[in-house]
């Protein structure tokens, strides 16, 4: 039986408690999701997944109907690819099908206006954070595509609000997992062409190419695009590592469907939900770069660190030291993934005075974050939630709490106290 969701107007959700399953731990074990992408991915695939591991997609259904993406109704449906069970999502448009919907002149062409439409549903915090990141990185990519500024960069495909469902949803559903780790098989993107709205394209599209640069994929056999733009963008956002499958305990299995048919290939994509050991070599790696500066202003390094937090690094700092010729600098250090190393490494060279950048691997514990909030006589305060490698804290949002000690003129502590943490 499937599962059709009309919309509501509603303007603000609380954000859902976080999800925990209860699995037999041992020395510091991560909540982990591997998803097998043997026949690619995309939105809709990875949706499906998701939402199987979901303990309750009925009720997850209902709140999602009631973020108010305008036009859009979701429908969900038990179905079978070479006799495999899976969930298929389709999104209807004003009654349309996702891949009629193209037609019908639904899209939000621009950045600013899917960031418009992000900040009007209601929404947990965290994942619209998550979605506008994944549009912001779709944005850089298909500005260097097609070689013009990103607040000029058209979408098409990726602009239709099935493109927004899929992506909020999928944001949305990690969240509500609480998966402290994400990891992947090397990418399955098929071969042949692809008809887009810039014509017939070889497949992987320039989109999906690019997104995927740095992480493994192939062709496969199969004549057919198999990774999407959005699929990409989704799993270079969220994915920490792609390799083979490491020793975990599984607890679920998700399965969601493409909607086309192969005839000897399931189309599906799996995600393995469960707790594997955080081994050192299972910790996720990012790449450091840094760089000796001793002959800026501080407008111009300021100049700099804002456009590197612009690209949406890991982190940026910078350290004080003594330089040659006994002259006071800084060093700019600069944290990032892997697979955008290089783009980093030319903005330092482009904005800064150096010569040079160092740069080597390193490995790090991350805490996974999420926000809930506490009413206090002050007004609503954020609570930030940090949970991982056998640690839980909380802390209160610091700009929150300025705002109701300025409005109430109390002191900043006195607020925080209201807090109880």
């Amino acid at each position: 039986m499937s599962r059709e969701i009309a919309p509501a107007n509603h303007k603000t959700v609380a954000p859902r408690p976080k999800i925990r399953y209860t699995i037999e731990k041992g020395e510091y074990p991560m909540r982990t999701l591997y998803l097998q992408c043997t026949t690619g991915c995309s939105g809709d695939m990875l949706f499906g997944a998701l939402l199987e591991l979901h303990p309750d997609p009925t009720a997850w259904l209902t709140r999602f109907a009631q973020a108010g993406i305008p036009r859009v109704r979701l429908a969900t449906a038990p179905c079978q690819k070479c006799g495999v069970r899976a969930t298929q999502v389709s999104v209807r448009i004003d009654g349309h099908l996702e891949e009629d919907a193209h037609h019908h002149h639904h899209e939000h062409n621009h950045l600013g206006d899917i960031q418009t439409l992000l900040a009007n549903l209601s929404i947990p915090e965290p994942v619209r954070t998550h979605a506008r990141q994944v549009y912001q990185s779709l944005a850089q990519t298909e500005s260097l595509v097609h070689g013009q500024p990103v607040e000029q960069v058209h979408f098409h495909e990726v602009g239709s609000l099935d493109a927004v469902a899929d992506i909020v949803g999928v944001c949305w559903l990690l969240e509500e997992l609480q998966v402290e780790r994400i990891l992947a098989s090397p990418v399955a993107v098929g071969s042949g062409t692809v008809r887009c709205a810039h014509g017939t394209l070889p497949v992987p599209a320039p989109a999906t190419a690019e997104l995927l640069r740095g992480i493994p994929w192939y062709s496969g056999d199969l004549q057919s695009e198999l990774c999407t733009p959005t699929g990409a963008a989704l799993l270079k956002h969220f994915v920490q590592s792609f390799g083979g499958m490491p020793t975990m305990t599984v607890a679920r299995i998700g399965v969601g469907a493409g909607h086309k048919d192969f005839p000897e290939t399931a189309n599906i994509l799996r995600a393995f939900l469960g707790e594997g050991s955080t081994q050192p070599d299972a910790l996720p790696q990012a790449m450091e770069l840094c760089c000796n500066l001793d002959d800026m202003t501080g407008e111009d390094l300021g100049y700099a660190l804002e456009r590197l937090w612009e690209a949406h690094p890991l982190d940026v700092w910078t350290v004080a030291a003594q330089m040659k010729k006994n002259r006071p600098g800084v060093v700019l250090h600069v944290l990032c993934r892997p697979e955008e190393q290089t783009r980093f490494a030319r903005l330092l060279l482009t904005h800064t005075t150096t010569a040079g950048v160092r740069c080597h691997a390193v490995e790090r514990y991350v805490l996974q974050t999420h926000f809930t909030q506490t009413e206090t006589p002050y007004g609503p305060v954020r609570v930030k939630h940090y949970d991982g490698h056998g640690v839980a804290k909380t802390k209160p949002e610091f700009a929150d709490l300025a705002q109701a000690a300025q409005t109430h003129g109390v002191s900043v502590e006195t607020v925080r106290r209201s807090v109880g943490r």
